[in-house]
């Protein structure tokens, strides 16, 4: 028997949504998501109009869209920068300069989507989005100090919980003075140094 095979309606698509997104996110860290337009995204996406809307939505649907993909992008570098090494110093070393190398990510604005833009959103499911991925950033370097406990690397009372929120905070640190301006080698020199700064022992 022959399959009635339809064919497609509509011409197929001139554009790939994991690139458009990926391009919007380029154009939300530039101007920010207030000084953002649908003209803006049209042209920073190359999607006509009628696409745009059709396949990603409206403004802040495309906002959404691209926040998503970004932490899903970022999160899993960030975790391979993590647990790749083998010592806990340079597992921290190379997640803090990850964050440095991303914020200064060369032919993009400076700054990252979730520290530098997304904050400034004022929106419940945007807000939301951003606790849980804290949430989740702050589990992943507990882990990996926990690891550190377990290969003797640290002592079985070291400050698990408190040293974790302050390599975050030295990671959102690094990427705000990215987004003021501050070159990426000083920064990625602090960076370093911020690892060990993580791991004097307790007074």
């Amino acid at each position: 028997m022959f399959q009635n095979a339809e064919r497609p309606r509509g011409r197929p698509r001139s554009f790939d949504e994991k690139d458009a997104l990926e391009k919007a996110t380029r154009v939300f860290r530039s101007k920010g998501y207030d000084g953002v337009t649908i003209d803006d995204l049209v042209a920073g996406m190359g999607v006509g109009r009628p696409s745009l809307y059709s396949v990603f939505g409206d403004k802040r649907t495309i906002f959404l869209r691209a926040l998503r993909a970004y932490a899903e992008a970022k999160g899993a570098r960030a975790a391979k920068a993590l647990f790749s090494p083998t010592t806990l110093r340079d597992s921290l070393a190379g997640f803090m300069r990850h964050a440095v190398e991303s914020a200064t990510e060369e032919g993009s604005a400076p700054g990252c989507l979730l520290v530098c833009v997304a904050p400034l959103v004022d929106d419940a499911e945007v807000r939301q989005f951003l606790q849980d991925a804290a949430a989740g950033g702050m589990a992943l370097v507990e882990r990996r100090f926990y690891d550190a406990i377990s290969a003797g690397e640290v002592p079985s009372d070291f400050p698990v919980s408190a040293r974790a929120s302050q390599v975050l905070d030295l990671s959102r640190g690094l990427t705000m003075r990215a987004q003021m301006g501050m070159p990426r080698k000083p920064l990625l020199k602090d960076a370093e140094e911020a690892a060990d700064l993580v791991l004097l022992p307790r007074r």
